[in-house]
């Protein structure tokens, strides 16, 4: 993995977003489907999972059979003919997702989701649909999670017999969004960057319909620079990281939009914990960062993980220069 890569595949989300929407005006990536699945399993490691899980939840809210497993799981569902499997993997070659191929049942219908054509992941699918995220120099998913996630709902559009005009317009407002937070990271970076990346870590919250955004938000800040990050569900917060506001030097990233976030309240404003919140106003925060469109809440989930991605990669690119001078200096 290479910072200065992973910046300049930042820095390319709006003009490839961009791209994918004139794409989803012109066609359904899903039009093959000809024949509409009885249910829906989602597979995927990593940032793919992370997106799976919302995109099943959603569609199971919409009254549709779908579920997001782990491709690691020894128990996938068995359920056969009628069973469309999205197998979701960047690259295409996911040893945990090719494998769980394996073991479905022979009677599923299988398509794979990725970046990569002609890789292993096709070959081992029935069809396939391309994220169309282009390479990923860096070598992190980022494009290619933002895009994963735009698939999967033209997915649940397209099983739910909905006309796609809705989704092109959210991606187009989700570029422009993007556009705006890249052109003013100078303005916002720095104060985000100091408040968040605490001396025993960062923690960000995110509501359940897009909590991958946390756990993607979190996945960035440890896969680049290398730095302790938990994700974590804006109702479930309560219950499971609200112990730690009290005794340690407790830093809270939250994605607006919960209707938990009284939760969140009950304890950070007391304590006077040092809380950013992105995407809305959040009561107490020592900084809410805003951008265009952030009150269309499938925006929110297309744009705010930049916000982490970009304090990850600057700080990733401090670390490096950091060790290459006491590299330097040791001789």
């Amino acid at each position: 993995m290479k910072p200065e890569e992973f910046l300049a595949d930042l820095t390319r989300k709006p003009e490839v977003l961009a791209a994918l929407a004139g794409s989803l005006r012109a066609a359904n990536p899903w039009d093959h489907l000809r024949a509409l699945p009885e249910r829906v399993v989602l597979l995927g490691m990593g940032s793919s999972a992370y997106a799976a899980g919302v995109a099943a939840r959603r569609m199971r809210a919409h009254g549709l059979f779908a579920v997001a497993e782990l491709a690691s799981s020894d128990l996938l569902p068995r359920w056969g003919r009628g069973t469309l499997a999205v197998a979701v993997s960047a690259t295409g070659g996911s040893k945990e997702t090719l494998d769980a191929l394996g073991r479905l049942e022979e009677s599923a219908t299988v398509a794979a989701l990725t970046n990569v054509p002609g890789s292993p992941l096709t070959r081992s699918a029935a069809s396939t649909v391309h994220m169309s995220a282009e390479p990923e120099l860096g070598g992190v998913a980022c494009r290619s999670f933002q895009h994963t996630l735009v698939m999967l709902l033209a997915l649940e559009d397209h099983l739910l017999g909905r006309p796609g005009d809705r989704l092109v317009a959210t991606v187009e407002k989700a570029a422009e969004a993007t556009a705006h937070l890249l052109a003013t990271e100078a303005d916002w970076r720095p104060a985000v960057a100091e408040l968040v990346l605490g001396p025993v870590g960062t923690h960000v919250a995110a509501p359940a319909r897009r909590l991958s955004s946390a756990q993607q938000s979190a996945l960035m800040l440890r896969e680049g620079p290398r730095r302790a990050a938990v994700a974590c569900e804006s109702g479930d917060w309560a219950h499971v990281d609200v112990y730690l506001t009290k005794n340690t030097d407790y830093r809270l990233l939250s994605y607006a939009g919960s209707s938990w976030d009284d939760g969140i309240l009950e304890w950070t404003l007391p304590r006077r914990t040092t809380v950013v919140s992105v995407g809305g106003e959040l009561e107490g925060a020592a900084y809410a960062l805003r951008y265009p469109h952030d009150d269309d809440d499938d925006v929110r989930l297309l744009t705010e993980t930049l916000v982490a991605e970009l304090v990850a990669a600057r700080a990733w690119l401090a670390a490096e220069a950091e060790a290459e001078a006491e590299a330097v200096a040791a001789g």
